[in-house]
Formats: structure tokens, sequence, C-alpha cells
């Protein structure tokens, strides 16, 4: 390869801080949004409050001084709030951001743009670049915005309650079968791609075998689906050896099989009762987490602890963990996260009977649901309120993607949940500001009403 591509493709990679003005010389002739939309419209008064210099001057330290220049923080941060506010997938939030002058004004812009802003995949490139502590930055923003817009007050940061949910990721149902076939596919794949012969690949009578595993199973003939599920994982372990006796002694193709190969090792060792399974391959580090529920016995993903205000429901921590570690040891790592994001140091915590024996050893009191004794009538109240934050769940889940997981890796993990909760308090200080205006619009009708019969009272006694 030349030297110029490869400096041209190196500087692709390579970022420099994006630029805070841009030339107007095309937008002479352009309409200005701000004379297209209403300014008194809610988003319009949220995009005032919300701290948009914070975040340049804290993601400056992910770009380089030198390569070309990156896309405006401020669009890829409210992108992401669009996102997570309205459900929608990265290219959906891209190209409903061209229709929507609301959502341009958001990030930032101060004319109607009609092309994309940026290719969807710069969303993820981005998400990387920042990373979750990135993203508990953009949650942390939106905590401060709910107390400027008077949807929560501060003293109910001193109030917590905290829960646990399932994040599915984005997998299918793991069954064996299904686990061997792409198995022994994924290593055909690659073998060929990379100039290894093999004896035998299997692929045909492996599909067949997977495909009479189901029927059997659908027939509740399990002798014969256990006969071909063995057969099938005879198969996977003929061309696992088959490509480990071929690539010996071959670093560069050790090195590049040594993920996949290992992969592959974990699930032909595994047995039923086994824990730490391999539940699918482009997502290793899913566990399965049963949580007592009758419609979904058991669910496929990480554990996130919820930690939210146990008033208003305003969400102050998603912590994300990997495997499924016991709720009680949980509680330490939420509540601190929850600290940092808020700054104030809570007084009570309030859980359900599943948090006990947690690990928590700070100042805070934790009380959890059925606790009747030395309780104050406002802490009955309060713990009587503890079961709201499952309602706050539920919206995090089905408005803003926490109910499946894209994202890749631990880290995805972390970031969904945190821009799912970001999402969930923007659509709450959204209420707030909506409220508001409704009611102080409501003030001055009455207001004038008021004016009115007074000035026509006098005429009335002629």
């Amino acid at each position: 390869m030349p030297v110029s591509n490869l400096v041209s493709s190196f500087f692709w990679y390579i970022f420099m801080k994006p630029k805070k003005h841009h030339r107007r010389d095309a937008d002479l002739f352009r309409e200005r949004l701000d004379v297209i939309i209403d300014m008194s419209h809610k988003l319009t008064r949220l995009t005032a409050m919300i701290p948009w210099q914070e975040f340049d001057e804290a993601f400056g330290k992910h770009y380089k001084p030198l390569g070309r220049p990156a896309k405006p923080t401020r669009l890829m941060v409210g992108l992401h709030y669009l996102k997570h506010m309205h459900d929608l997938s990265d290219e959906e939030a891209v190209e409903r951001w061209v229709e929507n002058p609301y959502w341009q004004f958001f990030c930032g812009f101060e004319f109607f743009q009609h092309y994309l802003p940026i290719d969807p995949s710069t969303m993820t490139r981005w998400r990387q670049r920042v990373g979750p502590e990135g993203m508990e930055q953009v949650l942390a923003a939106t905590v401060g915005v709910a107390v400027e817009a008077r949807a929560v007050k501060e003293s109910s940061f001193q109030r917590i309650t905290v829960d646990t949910t399932v994040q599915p990721k984005n997998i299918a149902h793991p069954t064996d079968s299904r686990l061997y076939l792409k198995a022994l596919q994924t290593l055909v794949r690659q073998a060929k791609r990379h100039g290894i012969v093999l004896r035998r690949s299997h692929t045909r009578v492996a599909k067949r075998a997977a495909l009479m595993v189901g029927r059997y199973a659908h027939a509740k003939q399990f002798k014969r689906m256990r006969r071909q599920l063995k057969k099938l994982k005879t198969f996977l372990g003929r061309v696992f050896r088959d490509i480990e006796r071929k690539i010996a002694g071959n670093v560069d193709l050790e090195t590049r099989f040594a993920r996949l190969l290992g992969l592959v090792e974990r699930l032909l060792a595994q047995k039923t009762r086994d824990k730490n399974k391999l539940y699918a391959l482009h997502a290793p580090e899913v566990a399965c987490i049963a949580k007592g529920k009758a419609r979904t016995p058991y669910e496929f993903g990480a554990k996130v602890g919820i930690a939210t205000t146990n008033r208003e429901g305003l969400v102050v921590a998603a912590k994300s963990f990997s495997g499924n570690p016991y709720d009680g040891h949980t509680l330490s790592d939420t509540i601190a996260q929850a600290t940092h994001m808020t700054g104030v140091e809570a007084e009570r915590i309030y859980a359900d009977k599943g948090y006990r024996g947690h690990d928590y050893e700070g100042p805070a009191s934790v009380m959890l649901s059925g606790h009747k004794r030395a309780l104050s009538p406002q802490m009955k109240r309060e713990l009587k309120r503890r079961s709201a934050i499952e309602a706050t769940i539920g919206h995090m889940k089905t408005d803003g993607r926490l109910d499946r997981n894209f994202l890749k890796g631990q880290t995805g993990d972390a970031i969904n949940a945190l821009l799912a909760a970001a999402g969930h308090n923007m659509r709450l200080i959204l209420n707030a500001l909506a409220f508001w205006l409704a009611w102080i619009m409501d003030v001055i009708t009455n207001s004038l009403k008021t004016a009115k019969t007074d000035t026509l009272q006098p005429l009335n006694q002629y």
C-alpha cells in the first residue's frame, strides 16, 4: 500500500476536537429554526437547560490534536438523548432528525438541515470512544436539569429506592443444537477464509441433524432427539480438532483462531448443570438469570441495579453487573453510583426482600419491604412507595430500549443501561415542563377573566 494511503487511513481513525463554529455563507437565504418552531415548546425550553458546554470539556480528552474534525459533541449527545427518549435505533434516530426541526434545534443547529447529519454507524463509534464513564456524565446532566426544571427536589436525593432487573441481550433463545450448528458453521467459514483445507466440513449433515433435533423434540421422542444431538456434537468436535492440528505451529493462525477455538472448547466441555455456561458465540458475557416471573422463567442478558428517588421516580443510578450476582451484593455499587450522580449521600434506602444480607456498609439506613418495627408514619409511606420503582423499570423497558440490548460486550451493557436511564429522566423533565407551562397559562387565563369581570361589574349596575 502506498505511503499516502497509509497516512490517509491513519487520519481516518484519529479525530480532532469538534469545531465550535461553522461558516454561514451558504445559510444566507435559508430559514432559521427559531422562526419555524415554537420557542415556548417544552423541548425548546429543555434545550436551554442542558449544560452542553460541559460535554465539550469532559469529552475533549478523547480526541487528538490532529486529524479530521469530529462531529459536534452536542449533536452526538443530543441524538442519544432523543434516541432513548423515543425508543429508536441509530438509523431511525438519524432519519427522524432530518424531518423534525425541533430535534435539529435541540442538537444546536441554527438553520433547517435537509440531509443526514451523520452516518448512523458514527453513533456506534462515538459510544465506543466515550465509554461508560462518558455516559455517566450524560446521565448526571439529566439529574441536574431535573432539579432546575423542578421535576425533582434536592431533598429527594436523600431517600432512594433500589431494585434490580434483567437487561436481555440481543440473542436467540439458546439451545444446544443451535449453538453446536452455529459453532460448526463459524469454524468452517473461518477455515475457508484463511485457506485451511478440512478433511470434512460436516455442514450438510450437521444442518440435517439440527433440523431433526427440533422435530423429535416437538414429537416428544427424546431418545431420538438426544441421539441426533450427540451426532451434532461429534461433528463439531471433529472440525474443532482438525483445525487445531492444521494450525499448530503457525503463530499467526493460532492468534487469529484463539478466541473462536476457546469458545468452542468451552461449548463442548459444558454440561447441563454447569454454571457460567456459554449461551451465544457473539455474546459470551450473557448470563442466565431467573427473576421468578411466570411468563419468562429465564432471561439471558445482564443484571442491572436501578436506583430512583422515592418520591418522583427519577433514575439516579443504572449499574450493570457481569454474571448473575446476588441482589444484596449489588447494593453497595449501585448506591455508590447514585452518590456520584447526585453529589448527595442518601439517608434512607428502600429495597425489597431480595436484598436481605446485603453488602452495604454506608451511613444510610436500609429498609426492606415488610419491615414494620420502629418506623415513623413518613417512613411507612415511603416504604409503601417502594413498589413504584417497578413501574419505572417497566417504562425504561418499553419506552427506553432496556428490554433488548443491541450493544456489544459488557461495555455495551453498561452504556445501554445508562442511556435508558437518561432517556427516562428526559421524559420526566419534559412532562414537568409541560405541566408548569399549562399551570402558568391557566393562572394567566383566570387572571384575565377576573380582570374582565371587575371591569364590567360597574356597568351592570345601570
